[in-house]
């Protein structure tokens, strides 16, 4: 292992573990593909570690390539906020992919909206979108994610959270369901089994709060870790799901919609970013276009 780091390979080692790929981080450090892999190869040797492998046509990151990956691109991110002017943007010139966390129900409301807007004013910046798994913060606070979009609960407390909009669930079940003719009383609300949307299998929440108060339980015989694929399953049976309103309004299409016959608190749902952030000309670009897309959204949609 070598004694002599160069820092600017920090930038070249960041560029690599996003891309996975050695013509393509050429390509956006504008090196020739024998250069970076010269890079690699010192990189390979200071960190005595592989870092890229080959597994068929493909580079994989090896384990030691998943530690350093969220603290390269930090350490990075941080020094281009150093060095990067605060004054002036150009758009039309910026070269930047953002890493956004967002369920499937987000994307599919506003993800067409988003892509427009960035692409109109900023032709050369990409959007990765990436799963919700958890509401850890660690993602924005290693630099994995630039942005987060979600509902606000246990977060770390220096992580920076701005409204986007505010939702409310509602029940959602298939054409002709029995839901769809007569009032919907609780009573008949609880009397139909149920699919319930939880990331860690959990089947209760504020709705059975609310029908516990008024003496009713209802039956919760499927758990789906996301509301597309709860959507799916009430389209095809006799369940009843209940989703976010903005969020599903696509994807409800053909479906009876109604309004849950029993009291239950709206959601905020919040774009969330790490304070080295906070700064960034681009960042808070991108943070703006968000805010326009889910406001324009609001205004049409009710």
């Amino acid at each position: 292992m070598s004694s002599t780091i160069d820092l600017n390979m920090l930038v070249v080692l960041d560029v690599l573990l996003t891309e996975q790929s050695v013509a393509r981080a050429a390509q956006r450090l504008e090196l020739s593909p024998s250069a970076m892999s010269r890079s690699l190869a010192r990189l390979r040797n200071v960190t005595g570690d592989q870092l890229l492998v080959r597994a068929g046509h493909a580079l994989v990151p090896t384990p030691l390539a998943l530690e350093l990956r969220g603290k390269v691109r930090a350490v990075v991110a941080d020094a281009q906020n150093v060095l990067r002017p605060s004054v002036h943007l150009d758009l039309a010139s910026l070269e930047r992919t953002f890493t956004v966390r967002a369920n499937d129900g987000f994307i599919e409301r506003y993800g067409a909206r988003i892509a427009g807007l960035v692409e109109q004013e900023a032709p050369n910046v990409r959007l990765r979108f990436a799963a919700k798994p958890d509401k850890s913060g660690a993602m924005l606070r290693d630099g994995i994610a630039d942005l987060e979009i979600g509902v606000v609960s246990n977060m770390a407390p220096e992580l920076r959270i701005q409204a986007l909009f505010r939702d409310r669930f509602v029940g959602v079940v298939r054409a002709g369901h029995p839901l769809a003719e007569g009032e919907i009383t609780p009573e008949r609300y609880a009397a139909f089994r149920h699919v319930s949307v939880s990331r860690r299998g959990h089947p209760f929440g504020p709705i059975d709060d609310a029908l516990r108060d008024l003496d009713l339980k209802r039956t919760v015989s499927m758990i789906v870790p996301s509301f597309p694929a709860a959507l799916a399953l009430a389209r095809s049976t006799e369940l009843v799901a209940n989703v976010p309103e903005r969020q599903t309004e696509p994807a409800r299409a053909g479906m009876f919609t109604f309004r849950l016959p029993v009291a239950t608190p709206d959601v905020t749902v919040s774009q969330i970013w790490h304070p080295r952030l906070e700064g960034d000309c681009a960042h808070r670009w991108l943070r703006t276009c968000l805010r326009r897309v889910c406001s324009d959204s609001q205004d049409t949609a009710e």
